[in-house]
């Protein structure tokens, strides 16, 4: 039986090892592929505790390492032509920042920040909010453990390159611990 799935977007990120009881389970880069993944396997696996690892650009200044985030929000969601404020989905049930837990706020789009997003956010990704949402609506628990991997700047691109693979370590330790 798996207790815990720990969803992550590429191998190069995190191949384990893992406790007995976990699945790593891929899903692609972005919030379609990560959706499209986690619905089927939450569906067929029923865990008990979905965790998303991956790596994540600082917007916020003075973050780096492993950083347990609490909420994503998804920064590419723009209907301000349909007098939606920027974040928020069309018909939507759910709350435009989803929290899960205290800490910092993951700002999740559909492209690499190499900026600043305009939606505020303390850090970027492309799959926390699709898989937090994913959890919520199939009642799972979830967390989300990034690891800063660029400033979400000009330089992310290769500093995200040079530095995807570090916080594998850094996850696995952290995964002994819960």
């Amino acid at each position: 039986m798996t207790d815990t799935v720990i969803f992550v977007a590429l191998e190069d990120e995190f191949s384990g090892p893992i406790p007995a009881n976990m699945r790593i389970v891929y899903t692609g880069v972005g919030k379609v592929n990560a959706a499209l993944v986690a619905a089927c396997v939450l569906s067929d696996m029923k865990p008990k505790l979905a965790i998303n690892f991956g790596t994540a650009g600082a917007v916020k200044p003075g973050l780096s390492g492993l950083i347990e985030c609490g909420a994503a929000v998804q920064r590419d969601m723009d209907l301000r032509p349909l007098g939606l404020p920027l974040g928020k989905t069309f018909g939507d049930a759910e709350p435009d920042e989803l929290r899960w837990a205290e800490g910092p706020v993951v700002g999740t789009g559909d492209s690499f920040a190499a900026a600043v997003p305009e939606l505020p956010s303390d850090l970027v990704d492309m799959e926390a909010y699709a898989l937090a949402k994913a959890c919520l609506r199939a009642h799972v628990p979830f967390r989300c453990i990034k690891f800063v991997s660029d400033s979400a700047d000009e330089g992310a691109p290769s500093d995200w390159q040079a530095n995807k693979a570090r916080g594998a370590a850094l996850f696995g330790n952290w995964l002994t611990s819960i």
